[in-house]
């Protein structure tokens, strides 16, 4: 018996009135994949989701689930279970019968859901709260109670829409770590939608990354990081996020407002006005390099974020805390020509050095 899981959007879109929100949606889903779907607000990560669950109706493009036209399928049919921000806890019932309640839909014998609620309460530690209401948990336990309903009836595909998003800081790193084990455990399908890179960076398995209603780029997590695919998701991902700088290629130099970086590797692109980034991370401090004034210094704890003028252009790096520099001094910044990402100054899509 094959995996279940598998999804597939062709071509879907999906307009409320005349905004359209969503534009030509191509992705594919495997079965047991932690597939995430990040953007910033407003891009469409959470219609897609919807859409795959059916709370919301594709205006154009298919949605097949598992190799079956699932477009217009209630949600109730889809065999999917779906986590919101809100959590969406019943206020009266307890955490037994909150989580109890989708066997109950589906006319579940009494024993196999007692057992059932108790090894879905106890993967995510919880069986010691059952009798209690939602009102008597914390934040962390509520989501942990709404997780817990979704993985209850053990469903092909488990759908999350920013499930960390009321946490404390601390706490959302602890559950992500959480949560990915145990969509381990139970090898289910999972489709995560955030706005947080760090999560979908350490989480999935692979992500796709929305913009304005498309999605720009798909991949592992290593891969949209070494190589964006645009100028946008450069400047999204990373944090700090990449330095994007109008530069111009001549001679094999990359030339950044008054400053000259050479480049010899990038010579056969001839001469070109081109959208340069860098990571902060892969900006060094110190001797050689290109001159710069340090305009702001932020102390992070073991890191250091540099604010840098660079021929009149503001740059940004990422060094040690025992990194020493004081505001108004000047510095040399040297950037490692191997490690530049060049994008095209009119599209915004990525050169291939």
């Amino acid at each position: 018996m094959s995996k279940k899981g598998a999804v597939r959007l062709a071509g879907v879109g999906k307009s409320f009135g005349q905004t359209t929100v969503l534009r030509d949606v191509e992705l594919e889903i495997r079965p047991g994949e932690f597939f995430s779907l990040l953007g910033p607000s407003g891009s469409g990560k959470t219609t897609t989701l919807r859409i795959i669950a059916g709370l919301e109706i594709a205006t154009e493009g298919a949605v097949h689930l598992d190799g079956v036209d699932a477009t217009l399928l209630p949600p109730g049919d889809r065999d999917c279970a779906m986590v919101f921000q809100s959590y969406a806890l019943y206020p009266h019932m307890t955490v037994f019968d909150n989580i109890a309640f989708p066997l109950k839909m589906i006319r579940t014998p009494p024993a196999a859901i007692d057992a059932a609620v108790r090894e879905a309460a106890a993967r995510v530690r919880i069986d010691h709260l059952l009798a209690r209401r939602p009102g008597q948990l914390s934040g962390g336990q509520q989501q942990r109670c709404a997780l817990a309903r979704a993985i209850v009836r053990k469903p092909a595909l488990f759908l999350l829409d920013e499930p960390l998003s009321n946490l404390d800081a601390k706490l959302r790193v602890e559950t992500r770590v959480e949560l990915r084990r145990l969509q381990r455990a139970l090898d289910v399908t999972t489709v995560y939608v955030t706005h947080d890179q760090e999560e979908a960076m350490s989480m999935s398995d692979r992500l796709a990354i929305f913009m304005d209603g498309r999605i720009v780029q798909i991949g592992t997590p290593e891969e949209v990081y070494q190589k964006p695919a645009t100028v946008d998701v450069a400047a999204f991902l990373g944090n700090p996020p990449m330095n994007v700088l109008p530069a111009r290629l001549a001679a094999g130099e990359v030339v950044i407002g008054e400053a000259r970086v050479a480049a010899p590797h990038l010579a056969a692109l001839g001469t070109r006005d081109v959208m340069l980034g860098i990571r902060p991370s892969e900006i060094e401090i110190g001797a050689g390099g290109v001159a710069a004034t340090v305009t702001l210094c932020e102390l992070l704890g073991d890191d250091v974020i540099i604010d840098l003028d660079v021929g009149g252009l503001l740059v940004r790096a990422k060094a040690s805390g025992r990194t020493r520099v004081a505001e108004g001094e000047r510095v040399h910044a040297r950037f490692d020509p191997d490690r530049l990402h060049l994008f095209d100054r009119t599209s915004g899509a990525r050169i291939a050095a």
